[in-house]
């Protein structure tokens, strides 16, 4: 079927006359790319994977709606002889999103298709497949990591830019750990938190975190469990209750550098709430800095403004009082991420309805594919044909105690992901 469309497409270069019976794709190859779309987009959409799935309304708005059933309470009280109870109602809680349209394409000239030794449609649509995968992936991911419930690698630190990486001394970072998974397990089982279909809760893990987690003895690997029951797509072992699901798309937090010649500044003097640096601010990353985090000798500061100038002349004003006496030389760090600008690691551990996520499946995700000659007098000599993506798609957390987002280090970092 390929090769005949392709060799329709072919035929068609040398026919420059647009007539009303012009065909276009055929119900079984458009059906065909749509499977090959979604094919190569759902080993990306990992942080879709576990969420409750909602079909997209069709003549109904753009609006969507989640539901969850909440537990009903304990019934202490005991029942009287030939009288029947009230009874219990149940009752539901709804979230509504907005959905939202998302796409691209690719543009492929005559000349291309007629020279190329590649089958530039086939590998156009893997290479969208990975796109959309990837970006609906990312659309999930950042609305998932926005909750609530959050613990720091394994509890000795209380916020994200306490958390140290890269020391040498293995046990004075924070790294992640079998211990690590024993308190997020315990979070969600506490907070009554429903397994998974099979009776685990799933963790999304990036492998630089896995690296770290094979370092601990009671790690169980996925190959020593693989033969009694069917894993999830990347799952990569299993502990306490939670199996673990390996993305390199798993969230980091990175801070971006603090001026476009350097990651760090270096303090000059300090006065007040204002830092003198060593370093020069041009105009341009003196109005980024406004609104940022920084950290200097391990304290976090929001810097209300700064002003550009001269080596020994530039400064940024906090608008915390200034704490642990700083002089010149301490080196002032971005202060969105870890100690030190560390990056830091996003771990999520799921359970059952903790979010919801639009389906992909019948409309959600679709391919789109315009034949050479196929926009009319647009294209009067039928140089240009495309093919794209379009999604419809929302996500949205139902319930942040039935997640938890365990942040950390790793001996690496990789950067904004």
């Amino acid at each position: 079927m390929l090769d005949i469309f392709k060799a329709r497409l072919n035929l068609r270069l040398f026919d420059n006359t647009n007539v009303t019976t012009d065909e276009g794709l055929s119900p079984e190859m458009k059906i065909y790319y749509d499977k090959e779309l979604l094919r190569n987009a759902k080993p990306r959409l990992v942080h879709n994977m576990f969420g409750q799935k909602r079909p997209i309304p069709k003549g109904k708005g753009k609006t969507i709606e989640f539901r969850k059933f909440d537990p009903l309470p304990k019934s202490l009280t005991p029942l009287v002889e030939g009288v029947t109870p009230s009874g219990r109602k149940m009752r539901v809680t709804s979230k509504t999103a907005t959905v939202k349209q998302y796409g691209d394409y690719i543009e492929h000239s005559d000349i291309l298709e007629m020279t190329t030794i590649d089958n530039t449609l086939v590998e156009g649509n893997r290479l969208l497949g990975q796109q959309a995968g990837e970006t609906l992936d990312t659309l999930t991911r950042e609305v998932i990591n926005s909750g609530t419930n959050v613990q720091y690698a394994d509890g000795r630190v209380s916020a994200r830019y306490l958390l140290v990486g890269g020391d040498p001394e293995w046990g004075n970072n924070h790294y992640f750990n079998c211990e690590v998974i024993r308190q997020a397990a315990l979070n969600l089982r506490n907070n009554k938190a429903t397994p998974l279909e099979g009776g685990d809760f799933v963790a999304i893990v990036h492998p630089d975190t896995i690296y770290t987690l094979k370092k601990d003895p009671e790690w169980q690997e996925a190959t020593k469990y693989q033969n009694s029951e069917k894993l999830y797509s990347g799952e990569v072992g299993r502990y306490d209750g939670v199996r673990f699901v390996e993305s390199t798309e798993a969230k980091i937090f990175h801070a971006a550098d603090l001026s476009a010649g350097s990651r760090n500044l270096t303090v000059a003097s300090v006065a007040g709430k204002v830092f003198t640096i060593q370093e020069a601010l041009t105009a341009d990353d003196a109005a980024k800095l406004a609104g940022r985090k920084i950290l200097v000798k391990g304290y976090q500061y929001t810097v209300t403004n700064a002003a550009a100038g001269a080596a020994g002349a530039a400064t940024i004003t906090v608008s915390e009082d200034v704490q642990g006496a700083p002089a010149a030389a301490d080196v002032i760090y971005p202060g969105e991420a870890g100690a030190a600008g560390r990056d830091v690691y996003s771990t999520l551990f799921i359970g059952a309805d903790a979010y919801g996520v639009t389906e992909i499946e019948g409309g959600g995700l679709q391919m789109i594919v315009k034949q050479l000659g196929s926009a009319g007098t647009a294209d009067p000599l039928n140089q240009r044909a495309t093919q794209g993506w379009k999604a419809t798609h929302t996500a949205e957390i139902l319930s942040d105690l039935f997640m938890v987002r365990v942040e950390h280090t790793t001996p690496y970092e990789r950067g904004e992901n």
